[in-house]
């Protein structure tokens, strides 16, 4: 994971997987004070059941998603 402060956001990169293991460190970057949160996602390569919800509840309170893969977003759509 890689973090990137900008004047009006902040932008995570995650690359590999996304697992139970890992959110709490994405949570954490994420932060409580940051207004605008971009997720790099276009290098991860796999994410599990946890990390899928949390990819979801973090876009659903205001994170934006770029670069999501095929397979991810389609996982994510069936949430909905």
């Amino acid at each position: 994971m890689t973090v990137v402060d900008q004047r009006t956001q902040r932008c995570i990169h995650l690359a590999g997987r996304l697992a139970e293991a890992q959110v709490h460190e994405l949570l954490r970057a994420c932060g409580p004070k940051i207004s605008t949160v971009v997720l790099m996602l276009g290098d991860l390569i796999s994410v599990d059941a946890v990390g899928l919800h949390t990819l979801r509840s973090l876009q659903e309170g205001g994170a934006r998603l770029r670069d999501v893969p095929a397979y991810i977003q389609l996982k994510l759509d069936a949430l909905s």
